[in-house]
């Protein structure tokens, strides 16, 4: 059965990633004070390939949970781990009292050659998730692709992965952050065609500082439409003025969507509680 926080008319929620050093956990504990006094829904933390930070995971996770009283959701990454592994976080997050995970083949480690890829245990997202939904009683997200994962052919090809998700035991998906809602619309359309009856939550991220463009958008492999592109050139030498242009980008695009029917916002917070509430402020009016 799904979780009462994610059946709602309407839901807000935020990514935030762990520290990367342990004397880091309290700047981490503020911020996550501050994105709680915007009452989101849930809070998402990511994961480290091949399960390199799990245990920060677990940490922030818990905090979250029990703390602050808001549903944790811990990614969940595969592409790197046996079993053994998959079943020690699951014991970890147990004990912490957390009980929703978002299911991720994640990206391939550095360290791993070709013939320990081809190998992997968990082929697939949905591997991982029909080995949750048989071993655990978690609630289960999946990820979805608007622009369609980077590995798959086409678009029709990544919904049929996203079917055998739903298949598995996914109960809603989050998607890829995506600057172009008109990919969004398209690929709702397309999943519903499929039989995929899954809840969407969009995944939307505040473009702050050009630099982003080289980081984190390059990785998702998402298309950055006209507009943002003339935005970021325009006042990249200015952080002030790109921050302020980059928010007001990300409202816009929030509220779009919200006035085509969307009822359900995923915010990669990027661990900033200032530029997360003026967007939650706005779309809230």
């Amino acid at each position: 059965m799904q979780d009462k926080n994610f059946s709602k008319k309407q839901t807000l929620s935020f990514e935030v990633f762990p520290p990367k050093k342990d004397d880091e956990f309290e700047n981490a504990y503020t911020v996550l004070n501050q994105l709680a006094q915007l009452g989101p829904d849930f809070i998402s933390v990511t994961y480290g390939a091949g399960g390199s930070n799990s245990k920060k995971t677990v940490d922030i996770a818990s905090y979250i949970q029990n703390t602050l009283k808001i549903t944790a959701i811990a990614h969940m990454t595969c592409v790197g781990s046996q079993k053994e592994d998959i079943l020690r976080v699951m014991q970890d997050l147990k004990a912490a009292h957390v009980s929703h995970v978002l299911a991720l083949r994640g990206d391939r480690p550095s360290w791993m050659d070709d013939a320990q890829f081809s190998n992997r245990a968990f082929a697939h997202a949905s591997d991982l998730t029909r080995f949750l939904k048989e071993a655990s009683d978690f609630h289960i997200a999946g990820a979805c692709y608007p622009e369609k994962h980077f590995e798959a052919e086409s678009l029709a090809q990544d919904i049929e992965y996203l079917k055998m998700k739903q298949e598995a035991g996914a109960e809603f998906l989050i998607t890829q952050l995506f600057f172009d809602n008109r990919f969004f619309y398209r690929f709702m359309e397309e999943k519903e065609k499929a039989g995929i009856t899954l809840p969407v939550h969009a995944g939307i991220m505040p473009i702050t500082a050009a630099k982003q463009l080289g980081t984190t958008v390059t990785l998702s492999g998402s298309c950055v439409p006209k507009e943002l592109a003339d935005l970021i050139a325009s006042h990249a030498d200015n952080p002030t003025d790109m921050r302020k242009a980059g928010t007001d980008y990300c409202i816009r695009q929030i509220q779009d969507l919200q006035a085509h029917g969307v009822k359900d916002i995923h915010l990669y917070s990027m661990n900033k509680p200032k530029t997360t509430r003026e967007i939650v402020e706005a779309i809230r009016r």
